[in-house]
């Protein structure tokens, strides 16, 4: 192979896999640095502790977790990083995975910042789990959940998780894989997650995934769930934007997206799809639910005092059905009609349907839904002061 050769074949390696080419991956860290798991068979990862009942023959891989206990799956001080949650359960539908939190707290805070049901947290909204791999999370048969996000802490972490059903788990298994470290850099940001639920919004009012965040971070994505309202039939759903409200923004934001699908990375609908930063996990049009995810990694959104994000309730359906769902009192207020050459914007200029005037084309009005979230960010502060988890009745919901 001569040089040019083995040049464009290095290229090529490079771009198909660039984590062999990461030099932190075969350089030892300058810093103090110890590896170790918490498990049932090990827990807290104490040195030189694992696997010591039943003679060391797989005697504690799991434990029961009755209903209406909790359990702490990882206590320990000093400085480090979690590196990677698997955890797996055997009862993994939606209710249950909306009735099991996880719970997270750093540097000995009693307030938490991840206080999420389980499902949710792992990147499946609606708590539906299906095959799935991306950036942050991954579940290679449907049956487990893992999480990639690095998470530093300067003084301490606990992870614990509660069974909030009225069912017990028989098998209840976990890794948290996780590195202590002599310090972290000054400017380390902590990792939080916040879940949020809108049933009964107002005609024209935003669903809220991530409310104001204080302090200095950046936002690193969100999976939304949707439950349509019946009355709307099927009728698209998707024509909302996203909009990112940073630091000095008041009125209007600085983030301001094209529309659901859109802030996905499809288009003209949305189907199944799973990529490394945004995709489709579930798009059941018979029962009418939408999962969806978007992750700003390569598009990175820091703020310095300020954040709120939020997602407008906005669906189109050709005018026919628009009329049909009027003549029918169902809630809706119509706010563009057009098509290719244009869009009439009816807030601004507004013309009644019925009117001779009123132009022909593609409708778009807004409408409420059953909106949930769970959005991620990392925060200079080990606590978020947001609102509380929403108890279980508020959570769960029936196919």
């Amino acid at each position: 192979m001569n040089s040019k050769t083995f040049f464009l074949a290095f290229l090529i390696a490079n771009l198909l896999f660039p984590s062999l080419f990461n030099s932190q991956i075969f350089t030892f860290p300058k810093n103090r640095i110890e590896s170790t798991i918490s498990s049932f068979e090990n827990l807290n990862g104490k040195k030189a502790s694992g696997g010591k009942r039943n003679l060391s023959a797989k005697g504690n891989a799991f434990e029961s977790l009755r209903a209406g206990t909790s359990k702490t799956l990882l206590e320990t001080t000093g400085a480090g990083t979690i590196q990677r949650i698997w955890i797996t359960l055997p009862d993994r539908s939606p209710n249950m995975l909306r009735s099991v939190r996880l719970r997270i707290f750093w540097d000995g805070e009693l307030e938490p910042a991840v206080d999420v049901p389980l499902g949710d947290f792992f990147g499946f909204g609606l708590s539906k789990i299906v095959k799935m791999e991306n950036e942050f999370f991954s579940s290679a048969e449907g049956r487990s959940f893992n999480c990639y996000i690095p998470m530093p802490f300067r003084k301490g972490a606990k992870v614990q998780i509660i069974n909030e059903s009225s069912q017990d788990i028989e098998f209840l298994f976990f890794d948290i894989d996780y590195v202590k470290v002599e310090k972290h850099d000054t400017n380390t940001l902590y990792f939080h997650a916040f879940w949020s639920r809108k049933t009964n919004s107002q005609l024209g009012e935003n669903f809220v995934f991530l409310p104001t965040v204080l302090g200095k971070g950046r936002f690193l994505g969100t999976n939304i769930g949707v439950l349509t309202t019946k009355d709307y039939g099927s009728s698209w759903w998707g024509e909302g934007e996203v909009k990112m409200f940073i630091d000095d923004d008041d009125k209007y934001p600085t983030w301001n997206g094209t529309g659901a699908e859109d802030y996905a990375g499809t288009a003209w609908g949305m189907e199944v799809f799973n990529n490394k930063f945004q995709g489709c996990t579930v798009a059941d049009e018979k029962k009418r639910q939408f999962a969806f995810y978007r992750f700003h990694i390569p598009d990175e959104i820091y703020f310095n005092k300020k954040f709120r994000a939020e997602i407008q309730q906005i669906g189109g359906a050709p005018q026919e059905v628009v009329h049909k769902m009027l003549e029918k009192n169902i809630p809706l207020k119509i706010i563009t009609v057009g098509g290719p050459m244009g869009f009439f914007r009816l807030l601004e200029q507004p013309i009644d349907i019925k009117s001779k005037d009123f132009p022909d084309g593609w409708i778009n009005f807004y409408r409420t839904d059953d909106y949930s979230a769970t959005s991620y960010f990392y925060l200079d502060s080990p606590v978020h002061k947001l609102e509380n988890l929403p108890p279980v009745s508020e959570r769960i919901y029936t196919e």
